[in-house]
């Protein structure tokens, strides 16, 4: 755990850079690699991928902005229910969820607005649609790196010591907790936890990994739908080893117990919803003629 700042850019204090944001940087560059790659390897052309990535790279700066709104919306209603009143302020501390949600929304909402609204009267061609692949192509690629962004985000997690785990006696624990846990009314710098950060990490890259084979090997479409559900029920079960602070919507319900259940009914819906609807839209570029065969070829032609 190393929750002080590792160094300070140019020597100014007011720049500190954390091992937190270190391994979330990682992460997001790790995930926009890979989809990089697999959109490549998947025979997308150059503009399906360069369009999904941009407005990817949007989408995760809402979300991050998302996950910090989350945590102060959960911030005020903490501080209204045990002070009476509260000011909402923007906190730095930010929750996975609140990304989740603003960067999905986001991408959905900007990738409609561009191929409903925007392309079909587009005269330029730089804003005109001539993807080989849809949305549907991408959407059993995009939760794989979802997941190997959230790993690296958990393993900052575990050297920030926020999102412990509870204090343990056992062979597991760690002194990976940083602070004041307002739910055990204690410090808890220097007690072993449970190491609830580090656990998620390695589930989030076996999961990762499952639906690399799934989709790579198997040709399962349906990584979506698997991602929120596997997820969610995780992220339900692994709340009850946690004693840092969440907020509260429900008694015995954490918001995020709350946000799992819901992550898990769309998850079942996207299954069927894949079935009916979403399979229609694929365009199958890994059937077309291959974009990587054709550039092979014409850098092995030589020049006259």
């Amino acid at each position: 755990m190393h929750p002080q700042a590792l160094f300070y850019l140019f020597g100014n204090e007011d720049w500190p850079v954390y091992a937190y944001g270190i391994c979330m940087g990682v992460g997001i560059i790790a995930c926009f690699i890979f989809l990089m790659w697999a959109f490549w390897y998947r025979n997308f052309n150059e503009e399906a991928s360069d369009k999904i990535l941009v407005i990817g790279i949007f989408a995760t700066a809402f979300g991050i902005f998302m996950a910090m709104v989350f945590q102060s919306v959960y911030n005020y209603i903490d501080d209204l229910n045990e002070f009476g009143e509260a000011t909402f302020t923007l906190a730095g501390s930010m929750t996975f969820y609140g990304g989740l949600i603003g960067g999905v929304s986001s991408f959905l909402i900007v990738w409609n607005l561009y191929v409903f609204v925007i392309a079909p009267r587009a005269k330029s061609k730089l804003l005109q649609n001539n993807m080989n692949a849809s949305l549907s192509d991408a959407l059993p690629i995009i939760p794989i790196g979802i997941t190997i962004a959230h790993a690296f985000g958990r393993l900052g997690c575990f050297f920030g010591g926020c999102c412990y785990g509870a204090p343990t006696d056992s062979w597991i624990g760690l002194p990976c907790a940083h602070g004041y846990s307002e739910v055990l009314g204690m410090n808890m710098d220097g007690v072993n936890v449970i190491p609830v950060q580090l656990f998620e990490c390695i589930f989030l890259f076996l999961l990762s990994g499952i639906m690399a084979l799934l989709y790579f090997k198997f040709k399962f479409n349906c990584n979506f739908g698997l991602y929120a559900v596997a997820y969610g029920i995780w992220r339900f079960i692994i709340e009850f080893f946690r004693v840092d602070n969440r907020g509260s919507f429900i008694p015995g319900v954490t918001p995020s117990q709350l946000w799992a259940i819901v992550m898990v009914i769309l998850g079942i819906a996207y299954f069927f919803a894949y079935k009916y609807l979403f399979k229609r839209f694929m365009k199958h570029p890994e059937l077309q003629p291959s974009l990587r065969k054709k550039g092979e070829e014409k850098a092995s032609t030589p020049a006259e």
